[in-house]
């Protein structure tokens, strides 16, 4: 049994311990008063099961998603999410009163009712920067060719069906809550996996942070009103690249065991993304915009894992080999790794790219926080979860 050296060390756990729970308290408090809708584009990180979906509609190969152990915390089967369980958006749209967003790819043929609170246009793979711009640059995407721009325009095609006209569709979008990814990880992650030369995937930051912004801008003057706008995750972190650069120079570690460089660069990716997104703020104050901070939630989870219940930092709860436990040529779902291991709940990271739904959970809360104390600011205390 744990033990604590002295009063005050167990003062400052029962305060951390009081603060989690009145987090997980408001995370389970449905908020129905804010938003009617929840549109959400991105990559896997936010994928419901909209690659599943595309993979069965063109008869190609299944994702690894497809097949458990995904899915086997909560869903008890695979849903086409690369997670034990839920995603962060999953635990926003719990949150604000909302059920699980439903893909799009894998629903557009049907009735637009089953629109009527959101959908999710995500999909596993997927770049910010368009296919054919980033395969001339060496970076081909092994997976599909839908980018942001083409979830966008996917949500333009939509649209109409969501409202009778200009003026509905300008209401429908001033009440929803936009969440624009994570998105840009793969733009980076394919070019690393690819080998590009260092300097020429930082050039790509300003490229990324651009058509996130553009984006951003299509759809406010839609009537797009308030938007979710996350940056990226500590890659440096990541089992999946820990192993491709195994051997690095000790210096290149931080203390934790991450790459100290791979952390640098998403510090960098997410500090031009809020500087270009403060830019913006300036521009149009007749617009909310909240930065959801990934990366710190993220890191405080390697910093200090037992606070969070976490046994495993750097090794793969699904994966097989190595010393992080991850095999790039094995994905998980896909034999021979059908299994995972005893308690995923324990691991910070589920397959070596994606997390678990521990983690996802617990910045998630973050996420949730900072929205609600945005909201505060704006004075809408009808949308504040009651903490009863």
């Amino acid at each position: 049994m744990a033990t604590f050296a002295s009063s005050s060390s167990l003062k400052q756990q029962l305060i951390i311990l009081t603060f989690l729970f009145a987090i997980l308290t408001t995370l389970q408090s449905p908020v129905n008063a804010c938003f009617t809708s929840i549109f959400s584009f991105g990559d896997s990180i936010t994928d419901t099961g909209n690659l599943l979906a595309i993979s069965r509609l063109e008869s190609r190969r299944l994702p690894s998603s497809a097949f458990l152990p995904n899915g086997r915390s909560f869903f008890h089967r695979p849903t086409g999410r690369r997670c034990d369980g839920r995603l962060i958006i999953d635990f926003l749209a719990e949150a604000l009163g909302f059920p699980f967003l439903p893909p799009y790819y894998g629903s557009k043929n049907g009735r637009s009712e089953q629109f009527e609170t959101g959908v999710n246009f995500a999909v596993a793979a997927a770049t910010a920067l368009n296919s054919s711009f980033l395969a001339g640059k060496g970076i081909p995407s092994p997976t599909t060719n839908i980018s942001l721009q083409v979830q966008v325009n996917s949500f333009k095609d939509l649209l109409p069906s969501l409202c009778s006209s200009s003026s509905d569709c300008k209401e429908l979008l001033r009440t929803s809550l936009i969440a624009m990814g994570e998105i840009g990880g793969n733009d980076y992650n394919h070019a690393l996996r690819k080998g590009l030369n260092f300097e020429e995937i930082r050039e790509l930051v300003p490229r990324v942070v651009d058509i996130i912004i553009s984006s951003i801008n299509e759809l406010v003057d839609l009537g797009a009103v308030t938007f979710l706008v996350p940056g990226n995750f500590p890659i440096g972190c990541s089992p999946s690249f820990l192993t491709q650069f195994q051997g690095s120079h000790k210096d290149e570690y931080d203390r934790f065991g991450c790459l100290t460089w791979l952390n640098q660069f998403s510090e960098y990716h997410n500090q031009l993304l809020q500087n270009q997104l403060e830019k913006l703020r300036t521009r149009r104050p007749d617009i909310n915009i909240v930065y959801a901070d990934y990366y710190n939630p993220t890191m405080k989870l390697y910093h200090s894992p037992k606070r969070f219940g976490f046994k495993e930092t750097l090794k793969v709860c699904c994966g097989s080999g190595g010393p992080y436990n991850y095999n790039a040529s094995i994905s998980c779902g896909y034999p021979p790794l059908e299994r995972s291991c005893n308690d995923p709940s324990s691991y910070i990271s589920w397959d070596g790219i994606h997390y678990t739904e521990a983690t996802y959970k617990l910045v998630a809360n973050a996420v949730f926080e900072d929205l609600m104390n945005y909201i505060r600011s704006l004075n809408r205390e009808e949308c504040i979860p009651s903490q009863t």
